[in-house]
């Protein structure tokens, strides 16, 4: 569904620059951003995908992946297509980089299937949100309005005003952070790290529960030195940043063979020197995905992959021994 795109500005009477990510697309009539859902109708800028519902399903919230929001929640999953980066190791490509199926649904429609089917929230997930800005922003508004919150899975890539228009209906986000090399960052993904850097302060500090995760890639991001930099920029906004390296496996573009079990063991001790709560995703061992309390050592969730038991911890998120605060529940 065609509609005006919030985030543009006029350079002539027909061109038109988008300003809603760092690319700032210059576009002439007819042409579309490189996201491929913002294109230029004389002088208008419009977003071919509002409404446009690739995906949907209800999912563990543990595979967005967010642990300590909500823990054991099963929560309303949807995306549209498009994406403003290029990750030539995408597991989405089908629908981030290509033009996949949909079906349209009103912001009204998706609030009223989250109710029905008991989910506590929507997460906007599996391509990028970013692109779907005016349809996230309009649901989440409602879903806040009805007692639902919002949880974006995201690269990152925005411009500050557009992020901090939508942080002000957004209770959760996961946000990628694809390494510390700013080479592999700017000619593999196409992008900067220090707009995900900016994108991660600002949810912070205007008080969203934020995680990251990093994808682990054997010779493009996993430079320990690197990694350890980037360990410790987090930990200088908070020490109880979640923290997901995640295992990489060939996919889309990328050949390269799975990152090495150990390379991701030395790596979590890495982390773990500077960040609480490190964990390590498609591995799927119960010992890097368990929390432990930082303040007293109590098990207070244990998890085998989608399975979550939470009863170290009470019904404010807190460890059951101590009363440190583990998790943010909504």
């Amino acid at each position: 569904m065609k509609k005006m795109a919030l985030q543009f500005e006029n350079i002539d009477e027909k061109t038109v620059r988008c300003t809603l990510c760092p690319h700032k697309c210059v576009l002439k009539p007819g042409q579309a951003g490189l996201c491929k859902v913002r294109v230029n109708e004389n002088g208008i800028l419009v977003t071919l995908n509002y409404g446009e519902v690739s995906a949907i399903a209800m999912d563990p919230i543990e595979k967005k992946p967010l642990f300590h929001f909500n823990p054991g929640d099963k929560i309303l999953s949807v995306s549209t297509v498009g994406c403003n980066l290029r990750c030539p190791f995408c597991q989405n490509w089908e629908i981030a980089h290509e033009m996949a199926p949909t079906r349209r649904v009103t912001p009204e429609q998706l609030v009223r299937i989250a109710v029905e089917r008991g989910s506590k929230g929507i997460a906007y997930t599996y391509n990028e949100p970013v692109i779907w800005f005016e349809f996230v922003l309009d649901t989440a508004r409602i879903a806040s309005k009805e007692g639902l919150y919002n949880v974006l899975v995201t690269n990152g890539y925005i411009e500050e005003d557009p992020l901090k228009l939508l942080l002000q209906s957004i209770h959760a986000m996961n946000i990628d952070l694809k390494g510390w090399n700013d080479e592999f960052y700017l000619k593999e993904i196409g992008g900067k790290k220090e707009v995900v850097m900016r994108t991660i302060e600002l949810a912070y500090k205007a008080g969203v529960h934020v995680e990251v995760t990093t994808l682990i890639i054997p010779g493009k991001n996993d430079n320990m030195e690197e990694l350890e930099e980037e360990f410790k920029w987090l930990a200088s906004i908070s020490e109880d940043i979640p923290l997901h390296l995640s295992r990489y496996f060939p996919h889309y573009k990328y050949t390269i063979p799975p990152t090495p079990i150990e390379t991701l063991q030395k790596v979590y001790e890495v982390a773990k020197k500077y960040l609480h709560f490190v964990y390590i995703g498609n591995l799927w061992d119960p010992k890097y995905e368990t929390t432990v309390c930082p303040k007293c050592g109590n098990v207070v969730i244990r998890r085998h992959g989608y399975t979550v038991d939470t009863s170290g911890m009470d019904e404010e998120g807190r460890c059951s021994k101590c009363g440190f605060q583990i998790a943010r529940i909504f």
